[in-house]
């Protein structure tokens, strides 16, 4: 079965760059949309980005200002959230989500993501400090 795998967290200083790979454990990534998620401590998940099956569609939370992409190889079945300009707030363990619903492309929220029969990575800890 798909099992979602988060990589590519650590500690970046304030105006820092990362990349995070999603990738899995068993089948592929290459017929599922794919969610971003953040939950910070003490704070309720929300949704950063999520990209459509083909990777024609992408959305983005508010939050994100044009300093996040989110992109995919499906010939090495892997989805990439590249994060610039990085800020204490996105503090977070950031988790990766599959599901086969096409919509949850387009609306990209913690609340449509409760029933989108996904499956869900453990995450990965991004930390930004100086």
């Amino acid at each position: 079965q798909l099992q979602p795998v988060e990589s590519g967290g650590g500690l970046v200083q304030p105006g820092g760059s990362l990349t995070l790979s999603c990738t899995t454990s068993g089948g592929t990534l290459d017929t599922s949309v794919i969610g971003w998620f953040r939950q910070a401590p003490g704070k309720a998940r929300q949704a950063v980005s999520c990209i459509s099956i083909c990777g024609d569609t992408t959305n983005y939370a508010d939050f994100v200002e044009g300093r996040f992409a989110i992109s995919r190889d499906n010939a090495t079945s892997t989805v990439y959230l590249q994060m610039n300009n990085l800020k204490p707030k996105d503090t977070a363990v950031y988790y990766c989500a599959a599901s086969p619903k096409p919509s949850l492309a387009t609306y990209c929220s913690e609340y449509d993501w409760m029933y989108g029969r996904d499956k869900w990575g453990k995450g990965t800890l991004v930390t930004v400090s100086s």
